[in-house]
């Protein structure tokens, strides 16, 4: 009975520490949009012009029919990242195919875990609906691998098939990315040396002809990139460990005996 209450005493110790852990794992809601209440209303044309967004800003653009518009994002350790698009077509149209694709800061594009990244418009419809979940961001991984890896995403939409008299139409899109904190289950032992965030590999000069460097990407992870050898992994595993000592200290107990054997005196 003494072991028992011991054992349950200690369970109850490891499921309240426990908690906070669990706690930490659960999805994170996504920061709304920026400060002031404003949201990006154009797309860049490029890798290098694209627009910079929040993760939970809902940002828009006013384009053509056949351009190629990008936005980018940051993405973070444990992260995994859905980007979703709407594009509102002109009442008159034929059929158009529309793709939505991912990068990350090297410029690989990214597949999709789930989600209809391409979608066609039949003739007459108004809008089409895109989604594309990511795989989630580990914090290291092999130089030949093309795992998702913290530092800037680049989001590009654009019809990839359509007639030539809907070139050109005007077309409205909206963009958005969410993220789903996935936690210490997809933890790697491992960490880059610095994020995926371009930002030095171009200079330009400002208004006194003196060279700087041009940053293509300001933005990062408010409370920093959190790429390391830290997890709620090790949490599991130190409970787990503590579980097992006690299992085996209890063990010990119940076999050895209530006390020490008697010894009966030889027959004279």
């Amino acid at each position: 009975m003494r072991i028992t209450r011991v054992l349950g005493a200690a369970l109850l110790a490891l499921g309240l520490a426990a908690g906070p852990a669990a706690a930490d794992s659960s999805p994170s809601p996504s920061p709304s949009a920026s400060g002031d209440g404003t949201a990006p209303t154009q797309a860049g044309t490029s890798f290098r012009t694209a627009t910079e967004i929040e993760q939970g800003q809902r940002a828009t653009a006013s384009a053509s029919t056949g351009d190629y518009l990008y936005w980018s994002f940051p993405a973070d350790t444990g992260q995994r990242p859905t980007v979703t698009a709407t594009v509102k077509l002109p009442a008159a149209h034929g059929a158009e195919t529309w793709q939505l694709d991912v990068y990350d800061g090297l410029r690989r594009r990214q597949a999709c875990q789930y989600g209809a990244a391409t979608r066609t418009a039949a003739q007459g419809v108004s809008s089409v609906e895109l989604a594309c979940v990511l795989r989630t961001v580990r914090g290291w991984s092999e130089p030949w691998a093309n795992d998702p890896l913290p530092g800037t995403y680049y989001v590009r939409l654009t019809a990839v098939d359509l007639a030539a008299s809907d070139l050109g139409r005007p077309a409205n899109a909206e963009v958005r990315v969410d993220s789903k904190d996935i936690g210490g289950s997809a933890a790697v032992d491992g960490s880059l040396g610095k994020p995926l965030v371009p930002g030095i590999a171009v200079k330009s000069a400002d208004g006194d002809g003196d060279a700087k460097p041009a940053v293509l990407s300001s933005f990062g992870s408010h409370d920093g990139w959190s790429s390391g050898w830290w997890s709620d992994r090790w949490v599991w595993t130190a409970i787990g460990a503590a579980l097992a000592a006690l299992a085996g200290i209890g063990g010990y107990t119940l076999t050895r005996g209530s006390g020490r054997p008697s010894r009966i005196p030889p027959n004279i």
